[in-house]
């Protein structure tokens, strides 16, 4: 092909500037757009990872009976009430589906492929602990699943800081109740 016989298109042609601009909107999306429609799907993201924890760990709640919790005078002062003991059981699910959502946002699970079984199996655990120990009546088998809990939240702890430290330094209050709570569940067993 002959390049002596080739014309650049000219740009300040009205026709071929009406011709761009309208193919670039009805075609192309913007940065702006894209930037947006990249913030709603990380706003669902979100909002499904700590939903999940959050409402199947009130499923859970659910299925556990009260009848098993100390009340009144038999049980120590340092006891919480159920209703503070689940608030916060409900506030630890929560923290988890956030530091697991940032991890998963950076790719951590990708990354380190240990971090999501070590998830659903801290997950996992503290789905069944209320439904075991207030549901069943079995004190002793909630204290050997608050101490798996413990030990897959403490290994959690340590793969999500290797990720991202925020999600790592979120988990450490739940690291904290999971400790707390295994102490009530021992003084369950010899009440």
């Amino acid at each position: 092909m002959d390049s002596k016989n080739l014309n650049q298109r000219r740009t300040d042609d009205p026709d071929t500037a009406a011709t761009a601009t309208t193919m670039n909107k009805s075609n192309y999306k913007s940065k702006k757009d894209m930037r947006m429609d990249m913030a709603k799907r990380g706003l669902r993201s979100l909002a499904m990872a700590v939903a999940i924890p959050v409402s199947l760990n009130l499923l859970a709640i659910y299925l556990g009976s009260t009848d098993n919790y100390p009340t009144g005078s038999s049980k120590p002062f340092w006891f919480p009430p159920l209703w503070a003991l689940r608030f916060i059981c409900m506030a630890s699910s929560f923290l988890m589906g956030l530091s697991a959502w940032l991890v998963w946002a950076d790719g951590g699970f990708h990354k380190n492929p240990t971090a999501l079984p070590l998830y659903l199996a801290q997950l996992g655990l503290n789905l069944i602990w209320d439904p075991i120990v207030f549901g069943a009546g079995a004190p002793w088998v909630g204290l050997l699943v608050s101490m798996g809990m413990f030990g897959t939240m403490v290994a959690c702890t340590r793969v999500f800081k290797n990720i991202n430290p925020v999600a790592g330094d979120l988990m450490k209050p739940t690291l904290a109740w999971v400790a707390f709570l295994a102490i009530v569940n021992l003084k369950l067993v010899f009440h």
